[in-house]
């Protein structure tokens, strides 16, 4: 799956070659310009440092730029309010046309951004600034397309052209506010496994090694490369170095377009400088940097090429930092010497925010002062296929993008280009995220080590409980109570899974929101992660319960013990997987997964048996998924006709005639057997395993089939899981 864009021929075919790099002819001064470009780059492969840009006028190097240039025009959006529920509005009449009513009613939508226009190009960072509640981070999510397309109305274009979703997501990154990282990995190894998420296969794993490295100078984190990132309960990096990770992660395929959620916030003004530091020479590799900020410091002010300030969805200010003064001059609040330019025209947005006529004044000084100030120079007119194409030729873009110069008729050529989706094979995905969830479960031995504690102390406690169960009636009850308690532990052990997806829901957010993998590679590789941690719980719980019961069946009945218990790990876990894929916080997930699994407990058949359930409830019955794992060690264990559990006087065990003497006893079980006609002796079973079941009702499905619809439950699960990320997870505003 790739995004395909072609250049003079929108019906051609959109893929080719990387390797088909054949350059002709071209009749355009563009294209000329840029297989230049391209031939600088083999060049310079193979140690020629004769450019044949060195030739070019003034002129000519402007365009050997390649520029990108990206443009927004009066963005617009709007939000639903809820409208509060008074009581005159329960009284129809009251809701009459009234005038003055209809005058007070509050507005049900709320305008977060106004007609927002802006221009920027590559090398430049356009900040976003305002008070809290301005807009900036509506700003930054329209021009990442993080909005519904039906919400917000506008254009933003690249080079002129309308960014379909797709490409963009390949050829732009988003760092979000909050610093979403796994704390157990190290700096160098969270880099490494983001490249390789975003860079393709066909790029040997050193020349990815390469390119962490470069990117930790980068960045100017070398001195923390092999610290971990650390968390509340580990020492790790500084939060300004954690914040740069952050960055890296996002531009490690070294992304056309990046965008920013306030990447200096909380942060001291030396980190903050640092930060804006970094972003200045990624912008200055050829990318556009787009940010918000808060209240930059005159150092990272010097840092910014544009500036949008934003009042309530408004713009109040858009141009360069240089041009704040004359701008602040003009409208008759010049900013004193020795002021800080940010913090003077911020302070004054707040103080017009808060007087009666707002900034109505300043929104139209801006427009009238835009208007008479004269335009940036041009810039080279490069298509967008062309400008991605010349990017992907000088490696800017190492996702995986291809371009290809193919000669047509008269002399000109077409040109295409090939991004695909995703940088690697879903095979490369799963692998990949299954060796760093590994990774994490090394580094916190303590979770594993929880749950395994959990599972030896309640087979410890079971097994010295139900210590040797004698064949007899009581033995029968003391099974059944035995295989319940066993049973519900385990589904309720599983609930320690919990907490696990709903603390990475957020890095798995953001790194799916621009197509690092694929989230079916996800699904597989959490349930593939699982399978060795249950399996081994399933055999030590099995190992320590089964001969300490004393439970029948043998080896084979042991084989089928082990494998029951699983598939009740397995589905219990996938159930618990799949509901924390709806519910995003642990607390209330712990609340739904222990309701849940009760009312399965109770229409199991633990407590009451099938037959004895209503039929308005028994629907529920075949529906949980205690059910067929409690009937299939139920069969295991009485599944042997030749077992006899009830002999002669024995069936008076359950009775008040249990106190009996035994000659008493005798003499009762003799008059009994004259009245039905048949001889029962004190050697007579009365009782076999087979009976056992029926009185169960636990005889309607094999203990195969049992396993496999338990089996079956688990994958189930999974797959709404994955229907879960699939559709709640677009990470978009409404």
């Amino acid at each position: 799956m790739a995004c395909n864009v072609a250049a003079n021929d929108d019906n051609a075919s959109s893929f080719y070659s990387a390797e088909r790099n054949t350059i002709t002819s071209v009749s355009d001064s563009s294209s000329r310009q840029l297989l230049k470009t391209v031939s600088d780059v083999k060049k310079l492969a193979i140690g020629d440092k004769t450019l044949a840009h060195e030739s070019l006028d003034d002129e000519d190097d402007l365009m050997r730029t390649v520029p990108f240039v990206l443009s927004f025009d009066n963005l617009t959006y709007s939000v639903s309010l809820r409208r509060k529920l008074e009581f005159r509005n329960l009284i129809p009449w009251r809701k009459s046309e009234d005038p003055e009513i209809a005058q007070n009613e509050k507005p049900n939508t709320k305008t977060l951004l106004d007609n927002i226009s802006g221009k920027t190009r590559d090398g430049e960072i356009l900040a976003v600034l305002g008070a809290s509640g301005s807009g900036k981070s509506t700003l930054i999510d329209a021009l990442a397309n993080r909005i519904d397309k039906g919400s917000l109305k506008g254009t933003v274009t690249l080079n002129g052209e309308t960014l379909q979703s797709r490409m963009l997501k390949v050829i732009s990154a988003y760092v979000m506010q909050d610093d979403l990282l796994f704390p157990m990995l190290t700096v160098e190894e969270t880099l490494m496994f983001a490249a390789e998420f975003r860079l393709p296969r066909s790029l040997p794993k050193s020349k990815k090694k390469l390119r962490v490295q470069a990117l930790i100078d980068q960045l100017g984190i070398r001195n923390a490369a092999t610290t971990i990132i650390g968390d509340e309960g580990h020492r790790g990096i500084s939060g300004g170095e954690r914040r740069r990770v952050s960055i890296g992660i996002d531009i490690i395929h070294d992304p056309i377009l990046l965008f920013l959620d306030e990447p200096t916030s909380g942060l001291d003004s030396t980190s903050a400088f640092m930060v804006v530091k970094v972003l200045k020479s990624i912008a200055q590799s050829g990318s556009i940097v787009i940010m918000s900020i808060h209240q930059p410091s005159h150092r990272v002010l010097g840092l910014l090429d544009r500036l949008i300030f934003l009042s309530r969805g408004h713009t109040v200010y858009s141009g360069s930092p240089a041009s704040l003064p004359r701008f602040f001059a003009d409208f008759g609040n010049p900013i004193p010497e020795k002021e800080n330019t940010s913090e003077f025209s911020l302070d004054l947005i707040r103080e017009l925010e808060e007087s009666a006529g707002g900034t109505r004044g300043l929104v139209e000084f801006n427009r009238k002062w835009q208007e008479i100030t004269p335009p940036a120079s041009p810039y080279p007119n490069l298509t967008l296929r062309e400008a991605i194409a010349a990017s992907i030729s000088r490696g800017k873009l190492v996702t995986g993008g291809e371009s290809a110069t193919i000669p047509q008729g008269g002399g000109n050529t077409l040109m295409a280009i090939s991004v695909p989706a995703y940088a690697n094979p879903i095979w490369i995905e799963i692998k990949t995220l299954s060796k760093r969830s590994i990774l994490n479960s090394i580094r916190q031995p303590e979770i594993f080590g929880i749950r395994f504690a959990a599972v030896v102390i309640t087979g410890f406690i079971l097994a010295t409980v139900f210590w040797r169960l004698d064949i007899s009636s009581k033995g029968v009850q003391e099974r059944l109570g035995f295989f319940a308690f066993a049973m519900s532990t385990i589904f309720y052990t599983c609930a320690d899974s919990i907490p696990i997806f709903i603390q990475e829901r957020y890095i798995f957010m953001r790194e799916t929101a621009y197509n690092a993998y694929r989230r079916s590679s996800y699904v597989l590789s959490h349930a593939i992660v699982s399978f060795p941690s249950l399996i081994f719980l399933s055999f030590v719980f099995a190992a320590i319960t089964f001969w300490g019961v004393g439970l029948d069946g043998g080896p084979m009945g042991f084989l089928f013990y082990c494998l029951i218990i699983f598939a009740s790990f397995w589905s219990g876990s996938s159930f618990v997987t799949f509901l924390t894929g709806v519910v995003p916080h642990v607390m209330l997930g712990y609340i739904i997964v222990v309701a849940i699994l009760a009312y399965f407990l109770l229409f199991s058949g633990l407590f009451i048996n099938a037959n004895r359930i209503p039929d308005y409830w028994i629907w529920f019955h075949y529906m949980s998924l205690v059910k067929y794992p409690y009937e299939a060690v139920l069969q295991n264990e009485f599944s042997d006709t030749t077992k006899c559990f009830v002999r002669g006087v024995q069936v008076f065990d359950n009775t008040p005639f249990r106190e009996l003497p035994e000659g008493l006893k005798l003499t009762l079980l003799d008059t009994v057997s004259r009245s039905l006609g048949t001889r029962i002796s004190s050697s007579t079973c009365l009782t076999t395993g087979a009976d056992i079941l029926m009185q169960q009702g636990v005889a309607q499905v094999s203990k195969w089939t049992c396993l496999l619809i338990t089996v079956g439950c688990g994958f189930f699960f999974r797959v709404l899981f994955y229907l879960c990320l699939l559709l709640g997870s677009k990470n978009k505003r409404r």
